[in-house]
């Protein structure tokens, strides 16, 4: 029947019903009248949501929130899909580009790699349709991750380059700040120290003084100056500087307690600092307390980093 009549399972099947069959135009047009009636008051909730969903992924981890997060991305994906006019789909096109960045990162710290550059995928074309440059620039970088633990570093250097230019003028200075610092992150892995280097100096240059961490416009991104050492202690270890000691210290005093996976992420930092200096008892209270971290918050990238530097001592 379904090559007869050109139809899918779903379509040829239906619901059980007593109705008599339609043709779908009814229950189309139903559809685009409900998203007639997506206010500005409904955009902010699913926004309200996303934040909800990413103050519990910092605290608890990712590992309890996938069917929530999963239909919090269906419900705004069915809203902007049935949404027809521009003034309609954009604000729906970017509270669907923020959740669905959240949920790549979620999905890449469960390990779920494809999971993960699928819902980057979608992120980058709800940015687009939103005609929102920063967002579309912090998904390109974020996705940029996922390419480097693949093992396409150089690749994924270039790509968080190219956020930098999709974001462009329209950057806020801390997200350029962000992005400059995930560059000097890729480029360490992928052993370039001098790129790394120009790029932490750029992030330094580009973030705004005080201690404030949040970025109004871009609220996925913290980053203030308590931040950015971290990640350039990150920086410093992976290249196996021996100032990169100092500067995470620093960070790990300063680090907000409700970051339970940064601290994880520090963590593994400090034990490679130590490592590379031959301070191997330091590096393993370092990664025994990493590892308790990771797993209250069930991150697989985390563990899997920890097991790495576990068989180099």
């Amino acid at each position: 029947m379904r090559p007869l009549l050109g139809l899918t399972d779903a379509e040829l099947l239906g619901t059980e019903s007593s109705a008599p069959p339609v043709d779908g135009y009814d229950d189309l047009v139903g559809r685009i009248d409900s998203s007639l009636s997506v206010s500005h008051t409904m955009v902010k909730t699913f926004m309200d949501q996303t934040e909800l969903l990413r103050t519990v992924d910092r605290q608890l981890g990712a590992a309890g929130l996938v069917d929530q997060m999963a239909g919090h991305l269906s419900t705004l994906e069915d809203a902007l899909t049935f949404a027809v006019l521009p003034e309609t789909r954009r604000p729906v096109a970017q509270a669907l580009a923020g959740a669905a960045t959240l949920a790549a990162w979620q999905a890449l710290d469960a390990g779920a790699v494809e999971r993960a550059w699928r819902h980057y995928e979608l992120g980058k074309r709800a940015a687009q349709e939103a005609e929102e440059p920063m967002y579309l620039a912090h998904a390109m970088a974020e996705q940029a991750y996922v390419l480097c633990d693949a093992g396409r570093r150089e690749t994924a250097v270039a790509l968080v380059r190219e956020a930098q230019r999709a974001g462009g003028s329209q950057a806020s200075p801390r997200l350029r700040a962000w992005l400059h610092a995930a560059e000097a992150e890729l480029c360490a892995r992928a052993g370039q120290p001098d790129d790394c280097r120009r790029a932490l100096d750029a992030a330094a240059a580009c973030l705004p003084e005080g201690a404030d961490a949040r970025d109004p416009d871009m609220l996925s991104i913290f980053l203030n100056g308590s931040h950015l050492t971290r990640w350039r202690g990150n920086a410093l270890a992976l290249l196996g500087d021996n100032d990169a000691v100092s500067s995470l210290y620093e960070a790990l005093n300063g680090l907000d307690p409700t970051f339970i996976r940064a601290e994880s992420g520090l963590r593994c930092d400090l034990a490679q600092a130590h490592v590379s200096r031959g301070e191997f008892d330091q590096a393993q209270e370092h990664l025994r307390k990493a590892r308790l971290l990771a797993g209250r918050t069930g991150s697989v990238r985390h563990r899997r980093r920890i097991e790495q530097l576990t068989q180099g001592l």
